[in-house]
């Protein structure tokens, strides 16, 4: 038996049952926090999953939570915590606690911030200038995007490609080319694992930091960009070292979907902006809207409540 699974059981309301299959039912703290009405039918479910493992099922209003030896403790379950009135010492002792070794025998290597080799551009690789093709500049152009946004570099070797620095510390850890013109690969990239883009760019005198998943859409809003749809560990350990407020603006895809399960997982908020139907990602908004609305369009239609997000998804992505 966990030491999370021992400290939720302390602080379960007295009235309570055990089923013959393991589960704990009780009268689930979370519903009024999700715009449904209190539980009085015992319909909130706690089971040890084994190896210290648990799982919490609320089977009125939905709301999941969980944790396995050797992972953080999630924003849900402090959340579940915080609803079972634990009191914030102990939430916070508990927090620490899983971050060491796991229990039970189960051992787990800790998750650690990452650390980035120095890398070389590809071949004759320069700034975009006066001898870089015209090609290049219109496709800058066509993203709204200008050549002092952001240092891009152009190669003889990958004429029609254009080339966006990876920085890190402002040592050069890596790249991504990318296609100009119709082909695959769109992208040919250089990336090293935990990797955040734009990390640099996002100053202590900043109060929200702007997450997207491309290195393009980063730039046109002065964000981060996972360079994919997923949250590694190490790259949400980079960016909750930053003293600001994460927002993430997922594209409307099936991806996208499963980003934002992950940033409610993290507790950051989420941007799904009244934005037209056409719309898909940030740059589309830049070049529809301008970039002064785009971002205060995503700033003001940030949430962090969980029900809020999910009424707003089904919108989002259709």
């Amino acid at each position: 038996m966990s030491i999370v699974f021992e400290t939720l059981q302390l602080h379960l309301p007295a009235k309570k049952k055990t089923t013959p299959s393991g589960w704990t039912s009780f009268n689930a703290p979370c519903c009024v926090h999700n715009g449904t009405n209190a539980d009085k039918r015992q319909r909130g479910g706690l089971i040890n999953n084994g190896e210290g493992g648990i799982s919490y099922h609320c089977f009125n209003c939905g709301f999941k939570a969980s944790w396995v030896p050797g992972r953080q403790l999630s924003y849900k379950m402090r959340k579940l915590f915080q609803w079972l009135n634990t009191p914030d010492d102990v939430i916070t002792k508990l927090a620490l606690q899983c971050l060491q070794i796991a229990e039970v025998g189960v051992s787990d290597v800790q998750v650690k911030l990452p650390k980035f080799d120095k890398k070389e551009l590809p071949k004759d690789s320069k700034p975009i200038g006066k001898d870089t093709p015209i090609e290049v500049i219109q496709y800058l152009q066509s993203r709204n995007l200008y050549l002092e946004d952001y240092n891009f570099h152009w190669s003889p070797e990958l004429k029609d490609r254009i080339i966006v620095p990876f920085y890190h510390k402002k040592e050069i850890v890596g790249y991504t080319a990318r296609k100009i013109k119709d082909g695959n690969p769109k992208y040919l990239s250089d990336q090293q694992p935990g990797y955040v883009f734009n990390l640099d760019a996002q100053d202590y005198n900043r109060v929200h930091t702007i997450v997207v998943e491309g290195p393009f859409d980063a730039i046109a809003v002065e964000g981060c960009a996972l360079l994919g749809s997923e949250v590694k560990d190490q790259q949400a350990m980079l960016l909750n070292s930053l003293n600001t407020n994460k927002i993430v603006v997922p594209d409307r895809d099936e991806a996208g979907a499963k980003l934002v399960e992950q940033a409610i997982e993290l507790g950051w908020s989420i941007s799904m902006p009244e934005w037209g139907n056409n719309i898909n990602d940030v740059n589309d908004a830049i070049k529809a809207y301008g970039k002064i609305y785009t971002l205060y369009s995503i700033v003001s239609s940030s949430e962090k409540n969980e029900l809020k997000i999910k009424l707003r998804s089904k919108k989002w992505f259709g």
